[in-house]
């Protein structure tokens, strides 16, 4: 098993009476992409901002590289890249200026060129961020925080604003980072993204953990497998769970009904036909992370 970059245990923060996080525990493995999850509310931002170093638990322990982020805070940020939410920056800054700027900060060698061409934002270089887009906004923090050539990447919603092929461009750079050897924990409201680009997954509600392992892992043990939608109504919905015991549900015009086997698929649609309804929709799904992320949460971040 590869070594910890991040540890977490019995993680407390409180605001009066609420607590915001509620004793999680985590961990981060070398070079894995680690996605964390969660609705608005849930205690995602406030566990980040302290694996950051911004807030300070109440209670429990953290370490980073094997730092403590109040009492090795210089020597975290060297070794650490950091896109915040919603991130923002001087506006009558160019892209390459900005880069060149970090680097002075960080006595690093200017990068400037290559990280634009890594996010391909070349020719991007002498527009103001005042003019640059939301998503070109994001690009740009990713390239400020890989200046100071980081082991680990905190990217907070980094593909939010971005467009479906631009958001696809940046889970290439993640690939290509992670193939760096890089160690990524991501925050994101897109859970096709988290499937994707995560080795393992924390999900976080109402500031507990209450599921942690990989895409495949956490479908297969809280998700219910297949679903065959199929063209029905609420009489032939009813048939189906009479005769089969079989979960299902009706959806407009079509009735979704949870199998696991290619019998129970037959068994469907030989009631379906006996009812007589045309059969216009028949479609068969495997779950994927969002159908089981909004089963136990509820819901999907805005």
């Amino acid at each position: 098993m590869s070594e910890a970059v991040v540890s977490v245990s019995g993680l407390r923060k409180y605001y009066g009476n609420t607590r915001a996080v509620d004793g999680i525990e985590l961990e981060v493995r070398k070079g894995e992409v680690f996605s964390l999850l969660g609705p608005n509310g849930a205690g995602k931002t406030t566990t980040i901002e302290m694996l950051e170093g911004l807030r300070k638990p109440d209670e429990g322990s953290i370490e980073i590289l094997g730092l403590n982020p109040w009492k090795d805070a210089t020597s975290m940020r060297r070794r650490v890249g950091i896109i915040p939410q919603d991130f923002n920056f001087i506006q009558r800054i160019t892209p390459a200026e900005a880069i060149r700027y970090f680097a002075t900060l960080f006595k690093a060698p200017d990068r400037s060129e290559e990280l634009l061409e890594l996010v391909d934002m070349r020719n991007m270089e002498k527009t103001y961020f005042m003019h640059l887009s939301g998503g070109q906004k994001q690009k740009l923090g990713l390239c400020l925080a890989l200046v100071n050539n980081p082991e680990l990447l905190f990217l907070d919603e980094p593909t939010t604003g971005l467009d479906p092929q631009a958001r696809r461009n940046m889970w290439e750079v993640i690939r290509k980072l992670k193939s760096e050897g890089k160690t990524i924990l991501l925050t994101t409201h897109y859970l096709e993204e988290a499937e994707v680009l995560s080795d393992r997954v924390g999900i976080i509600d109402q500031g507990k953990m209450i599921a942690g392992g990989t895409p495949q892992d956490i479908i297969s043990k809280h998700g219910s497998g297949k679903a065959l939608y199929v063209s029905g109504n609420d009489e032939i919905a009813r048939k189906v769970r009479s005769a089969t015991g079989l979960r299902c549900t009706v959806e407009g015009r079509n009735i979704s009904v949870e199998i696991s086997n290619n019998t129970e698929i037959a068994r469907v649609l030989d009631i379906v036909r006996s009812s007589g309804v045309e059969l216009e929709t028949l479609q068969l799904r495997e779950e994927t992370l969002e159908d089981v992320f909004l089963k136990m949460v509820g819901k999907v971040e805005d």
